[in-house]
This record gives C-alpha cells, structure tokens and sequence, in this order.
C-alpha cells in the first residue's frame, strides 16, 4: 500500500494504536499458571472492544485471534492449552483490521525469573529492529534496511531467521512489496518510495537461521536446533522526513 491521502494515514494510525495498545495489554498480563488460550482471549476482547477483526483470522483462517508461540516456537503458535511457566520465552504477534486498513505489531517477552543471555536477546532484539527503522529513507533501496539488521547481528554475535521476512501491509495483512528481507540482499534492487507502508520485524537469534513446521498443526514454526530467538515488529510509513511508526502504544 502507499498512501495518497491523510485520511489513509489517519486510518492506519487507528489500527495501528489498537494492535500496539493490545499487545501492550496482552504483555503485561503474561504470568505462569495462565494458557496461552487465556491469553488469546484476552487479546480478542481487546481487539473487539475497538471494532477491530483479527487479521490471521480473517485473512487466513487462522485458530486464534493473536499468535502466541511459547519457546523454542517463534512464530504462528496457535493459543490453546499450553501452561505458561516461569522463565518461559514468548512471542505475540497482533494483527488486526478496521475498516479495511491493517495494522501488524509482535513483541517477545520473558517470564521471570530471566537468563542474563535471554535477557541481552530481548534486548537486541529490540535494537536490531530499531536499526532496521533507522535505515528507511523515501528513495533509498529497501536492502539497506536488511544490511542495516544483519551489520548489527553480526557486531553482536548473533544470527539471523532466513526465512521469515517483514513485508507490504495496509490495504490487506500481507502485500506488495512483498517480502523485505532483514539480512543483507545485494541484488535487491527496490526502492522505498514516499507512503509505502511496510512492517520490519527481524527474528534474531541465538544460533539459528532457519525455521520449520515441526508439529503437524500445519503453523506453528521452530528452529530445528531449539536455539532461543525473538521477534519485534513494528508497522511503518516511509516519509521524506523518514519512518513514521504507526504501532507505538
């Protein structure tokens, strides 16, 4: 999508707060004993609370209203009956639709107690998708957002999901330019134009760069290996006056 006029932004924007504000909510009631199923439930009431349809539901018919994957899981875990326990890693991904216009949002939490390496891969995780924001410029190659991530993956002794990649959003959950790689991709020629709208969501990881469906629900996504990785999305504009995030609670 790229936006032509104010009230597409003014839309967006609207989404936009409402997944952020969710996930927030959804993050600060995370606590051992509680099902990822309860935790699901909460995020939809959220969501419904503010007009809002969940996008994977909508879009995909996906069994839940937000994706909550419980580690070594790192994405597309489906809420059910899943306890969660102390020193737990997870990841929540909101999605969601107002009156046609998609916002996309993900964070990853860890439940106390936290391991000093989870606790700094938290930490980059954050700094690493904040690298890739800091690279959007209208007119500049939307490759040196994935250059900008994998520079500070690589400084920092960590890897990166190869194949997971942020992409085109606004108009539908997933769109043109498809997807946005956060590794480095030479030959990757595409422009960032003035009012794309786009999300960056780099998976950093302790080792890994791959995922796989290794349970037969047919979405839940897992490093072969284990290796404990993080997600952190946000959804943006390209402006002339640089990235305008649209998911800040």
């Amino acid at each position: 999508m790229t936006i032509t006029h104010e009230d597409e932004l003014e839309k967006l924007r609207r989404v936009g707060q409402v997944v952020a504000q969710t996930l927030t909510a959804m993050g600060a009631a995370l606590e051992p004993g509680m099902t990822t199923a309860e935790l699901d439930q909460l995020g939809r009431a959220l969501l419904e609370r503010e007009g809002a349809r969940s996008a994977p539901e909508l879009s995909y018919g996906f069994p839940g209203a937000t994706c909550i994957s419980v580690g070594p899981d790192v994405a597309h875990g489906i809420p059910g009956d899943t306890v969660v326990k102390a020193g737990d890693l997870i990841n929540i991904d909101v999605s969601a639709e107002i009156d046609g216009f998609f916002g996309d949002t993900g964070a990853s939490f860890a439940v106390p107690p936290v391991k000093p390496r989870i606790e700094r891969l938290c930490r980059d995780g954050r700094r690493a998708m904040w690298s890739g924001i800091r690279a959007v410029k209208a007119g500049g190659r939307l490759n040196e957002i994935g250059r900008s991530i994998e520079g500070f993956a690589r400084k920092n002794g960590y890897s990166l999901i190869r194949n997971l990649a942020s992409h085109g959003v606004g108009a539908s959950l997933h769109e043109d330019p498809g997807e946005i790689p956060t590794w480095y991709e030479p030959k990757d020629a595409r422009r960032i134009h003035e009012g794309l709208v786009f999300t960056i969501e780099p998976f950093l990881s302790l080792g890994a760069d791959w995922v796989e469906e290794l349970t037969d629900d047919g979405w839940t996504l897992t490093p072969p290996g284990g290796q404990p990785t993080v997600q952190y999305e946000h959804t943006l504009v390209a402006t002339s006056r640089g990235p305008v995030v649209l998911t800040l609670a």
